[in-house]
């Protein structure tokens, strides 16, 4: 009995070895990719944030000094404040446009999927192309926006929405909203689809009304899936470049100067490559926090009773 004990104790072992192999084996091809697409370049960007990096001639050793520039560095903590400013505004506006859209298609009506579609439909268009696309449409001679506003009485006269700062930044929290709001929304609406009907419907049977049923069963339910789009929506905003570079160029009087943006004019404007790789590795650092920060909330909302 011992020996035929001992016998399928080893079977067993070596059968969890080979499958913990098998594993491995089947997620190598993922682990590659993510080391040389991601992890060397990331560290390769470390090495280079620790140099005195011109664009031409020899990296010098510098330390830690790009670190401690970033301290004194004001026009750096002007952009991350505008990031700042502009991903909570654009993250709230994208959630308050695309949780009543998922709300409304998420029910069979007549044209619902031709709803769906139109909705979905700016998300398969680039970023770049729908920059280009709104700086058109805000051209205050051949543009819609112009000559439509001034018709409604909204402007005196045509007026070019991208020459001032509140229009401008207006008009890309629109374009934004514009060109994300579906993505949001399908997945807000895989999230509604997964509560099982029948805890609606027992609600329902119980007297709860519509607010009820959508304060103490939808949004709790909704929990992990809000959290999901949420992240997405906040590392997306912190990373904004396109619609501030094609659109406004950081201007007007570069008040619209993003993290990412000041990055860029660092690295292949001013050609201060290792102190962009620096910028480049605190603002890395900055998305890894946040995501952690929001993970730990969701698993705190999960111990609770």
């Amino acid at each position: 009995m011992m020996t035929s004990s001992l016998t399928s104790t080893t079977r067993r072992s070596r059968l969890k070895r080979k499958s913990g192999w098998r594993g491995l084996v089947y997620i190598a091809p993922a682990m590659g990719l993510v080391t040389i697409f991601f992890v060397l370049p990331v560290l390769f960007t470390l090495w280079m944030s620790l140099h005195k990096w011109p664009l031409l001639g020899e990296p010098a050793w510098i330390g830690l000094r790009n670190y401690t520039r970033m301290f004194t560095d004001a026009r750096f903590f002007n952009a991350l404040g505008f990031t700042a400013h502009y991903t909570l505004i654009v993250t709230i506006a994208i959630f308050a446009v695309a949780f009543p859209l998922a709300l409304f298609v998420e029910k069979q009506r007549p044209l619902v999927s031709l709803y769906r579609t139109i909705v979905f439909l700016p998300v398969v268009v680039g970023l770049a192309s729908a920059s280009l696309l709104w700086v058109w449409l805000a051209n205050v001679d051949s543009g819609l926006f112009a000559p439509l506003f001034d018709m409604l009485g909204l402007t005196a006269g045509r007026i070019n929405l991208l020459a001032k700062f509140d229009t401008a930044f207006m008009t890309i929290i629109v374009m934004v909203v514009w060109k994300i709001a579906g993505f949001t929304m399908i997945i807000l609406l895989t999230g509604l689809q997964a509560i099982p009907t029948e805890l609606t419907e027992a609600a329902r049977i119980d007297g709860a009304g519509g607010w009820q049923r959508f304060r103490h069963l939808t949004l709790p339910l909704m929990r992990r899936t809000m959290a999901l789009a949420l992240i997405l929506s906040v590392t997306g905003s912190i990373l904004a470049f396109d619609q501030f570079y094609i659109m406004t160029s950081g201007g007007p009087q570069n008040k619209m100067i993003s993290v990412v943006y000041y990055i860029f004019n660092q690295s292949f404007v001013s050609f201060n490559l290792g102190y962009g790789a620096a910028l480049s590795i605190a603002l890395l650092l900055i998305l890894v926090t946040l995501s952690v920060v929001q993970l730990w909330l969701l698993k705190v909302g999960d111990e609770r009773p």
